[in-house]
């Protein structure tokens, strides 16, 4: 009789594993961020640097929008420097120039990013794999040479001593405390707008062109579409964050908008995990944080040391460090399934 009973209740419990540890998993997930989200919040009292901290997070934001083309629609763009330096440009120019309060200012650098994105992946999309690549490149390289000649950009000096202003006229920026938080919630914004991209249908469906092109398209999907407003939205959100640097540091300068700018971004995207969330997060603190210790005691030799542990990194962690640790936690949870 004991038997029996055992043989009949099994399947119930096998059922109801999956469901609880997927539950277990989101809710472990929630805490994570809404714990990272206080630590954010209190950086200032813990004797964290705010300026720091915001430039952190401004290049976290323009690795995430880098990684909503890369890891969840499959495009590789070697030019998404073009975007986070222009819209650093157009920001510092309309704040230095034609005195526009600071959220105007923002809100125009990411429009302009986002209509030169659409430039960009309107020519772009219509090849594949290296030869996208290799258009936007070149195409980036086409807005540097503009920034570098354009009387308003000021040349190889850049635009230096861009005042922080008053958000909506009220707000002064200038004070470390109120930019540092004004940052933050941007950043916040954004996060959450990336991931509620990515879990919309809008989103499967880039995911789905990502796994199987050919399948997309016997489906009926119009994937040159949906690529172009990905790109669109990840030129405007990249743009955004150049906005953002712009108003933090004061100054846009060509490396803004050179090719190695869209070179760290891969390297942070990659190091932290491609096609996950917090991965690009991470991996801009890595890169970021390394920068900002090593450069005054190993001057440019940084470069090299960052590189090497990029290699590692690769060589170690082939999906990044947080796609390793995903992938850790489905090997638990597979395992846990299989004993039950």
């Amino acid at each position: 009789m004991n038997n029996t009973i055992t043989d009949h209740a099994s399947p119930v419990t096998e059922s109801s594993t999956q469901p609880a540890l997927a539950a277990k998993s989101a809710r472990i997930t929630r805490i994570t961020y809404l714990v990272l989200l206080v630590l954010a919040l209190a950086a200032p009292t813990l004797g964290l640097y705010p300026v720091f901290v915001m430039k952190l997070l401004c290049f976290a934001l323009f690795a995430c929008a880098f990684n909503l083309l890369l890891g969840f629609t499959g495009l590789l763009s070697f030019g998404h420097a073009a975007f986070f330096g222009s819209a650093a440009y157009i920001t510092g120019w309309f704040v230095k120039s034609q005195n526009w309060t600071p959220e105007l200012a923002i809100l125009a650098g990411a429009i302009g990013a986002g209509l030169i994105g659409l430039v960009v992946g309107a020519v772009a999309i219509r090849r594949q794999g290296i030869y996208f690549a290799m258009i936007t490149l070149a195409i980036a390289q086409m807005v540097y040479f503009v920034c570098l000649q354009a009387p308003f950009t000021g040349g190889e000096d850049g635009l230096q001593g861009v005042p922080r202003g008053k958000l909506f006229g009220i707000l002064p920026l200038v004070s470390d405390t109120v930019m540092y938080y004004f940052v933050v919630a941007v950043f916040v914004l954004c996060f959450l707008f990336i991931s509620r991209i990515v879990n919309s249908p809008f989103g499967q469906v880039l995911k789905m062109i990502r796994e199987n092109e050919p399948r997309a398209i016997s489906l009926g999907y119009q994937v040159d579409r949906y690529k172009l407003l990905a790109f669109v939205l990840s030129a405007a959100l990249a743009g955004l964050a150049g906005s953002m640097k712009t108003l933090v540091m004061g100054f846009a300068t060509l490396s803004d908008v050179h090719w190695s700018m869209s070179g760290e971004v891969i390297l942070m995207t990659l190091l932290g995990g491609v096609g996950t969330f917090f991965g690009p997060v991470l991996g801009s603190a890595v890169v970021i944080g390394l920068q900002n210790m090593l450069a005054d005691k190993v001057g440019s030799w940084v470069t090299v040391i960052i590189g090497v542990i990029f290699v590692v990194c690769v060589l170690a962690f082939r999906k990044g460090v947080v796609g390793e640790l995903q992938a850790f936690r489905e090997r638990r949870r597979n395992a846990a399934l299989q004993a039950s």
